[in-house]
């Protein structure tokens, strides 16, 4: 393996240097004997194995990631077989033990009879360029999971919770089990801004958000910001007991957190007006008639002196 072949076209030694002077790794591989009649000596520096442990396609096998291989290596035999030129990326084990992102290049030869006769192929290090690739997959998983958060309190946002009241209304209407919503509302919040200020509203509104969620467990339970000072819970396969008493245990937890609130027109403390709300989707309507249902209740919690919990 220390010469290129000759029916490669790179006798003259002017084009052997050439070949195996660049970054890239040349091979070629018998189609008859699936050995290598050829691979370059750059295949020692990139993965540390010698030139001459490179024998036959099995090689080539068995020094790929075990997550790639039958994925590759199937897409890589079917192409040879049709005659398709192609190429695949995949985790290359190096003599250290340790893997890198190699991309092959491959030309199907074919002879005079149009029948496979060799495979000719160039091998990449693209581990930086994957590298980058990882970073920007994250980034972008970021800037999603950023969209459906609400920048202020950290939970839902809006479009958060319409998705999942969507979805959790389909499943509802298919399993036939109740959903229900509770919308909060922080009493007296305006003056709690024109009294300690907003950037002292924003910390309130921060700290409730807080309680909330840590007063729900199940994990598809959701909590969102609906706008301003008010909150959304959504509570699935949960009836209107059940909900009551979710409802029950976030206003303690906030009577018990003791925020002040010295401008509040119903207490010293900051306090919670809630509505409460249980439908069944497979008896029609939709899930936006289920927030506005809480809303009422949640209208008439004001109504009625506030720091209360409606539910009907």
């Amino acid at each position: 393996m220390s010469d290129v072949p000759t029916d490669m076209n790179l006798g003259n030694a002017v084009y052997k240097t050439l070949l195996e002077s660049t970054q890239a790794i040349p091979w070629k591989i018998d189609w008859g004997t699936l050995r290598f009649a050829y691979i370059g000596p750059q295949i020692e520096r990139l993965l540390g194995w010698p030139r001459g442990s490179w024998v036959s396609i099995d090689d080539w096998v068995e020094r790929m990631h075990p997550e790639d291989r039958d994925r590759v290596v199937g897409f890589c035999v079917a192409q040879s077989k049709s005659g398709i030129d192609h190429e695949a990326d995949y985790r290359a084990l190096k003599a250290d033990g340790s893997y890198v992102w190699i991309r092959d290049v491959v030309h199907v030869v074919r002879n005079e009879n149009g029948e496979v006769e060799a495979l000719i192929g160039f091998m990449f290090d693209i581990s930086e360029r994957k590298k980058n690739e990882e970073t920007l997959l994250q980034l972008q998983r970021e800037l999603e999971e950023l969209s459906y958060q609400d920048g202020l309190t950290g939970v839902a946002n809006r479009r958060l919770l319409d998705s999942v009241l969507e979805a959790e209304w389909a499943s509802a209407r298919r399993s036939g089990d109740p959903l229900s919503v509770i919308m909060l509302d922080i009493d007296s919040f305006k003056q709690y801004n024109d009294h300690y200020g907003h950037l002292a509203g924003d910390d309130c509104l921060r700290r409730v958000a807080q309680i909330l969620g840590s007063s729900i467990v199940r994990p598809r339970d959701l909590l969102a910001r609906f706008g301003g000072e008010e909150f959304v819970l959504v509570l699935p396969e949960t009836d209107l007991k059940a909900a009551r008493q979710v409802a029950e245990r976030c206003r303690a937890a906030i009577n018990d957190a003791a925020l002040p609130h010295r401008a509040s027109e119903v207490s010293h403390l900051v306090t919670v007006s809630m509505g409460v709300a249980t439908a069944f989707a497979a008896e029609g309507g939709g899930p936006f008639s289920l927030i506005e249902k809480a809303d009422r209740h949640l209208y008439r919690a004001k109504q009625d002196g506030r720091d209360r919990i409606v539910a009907e």
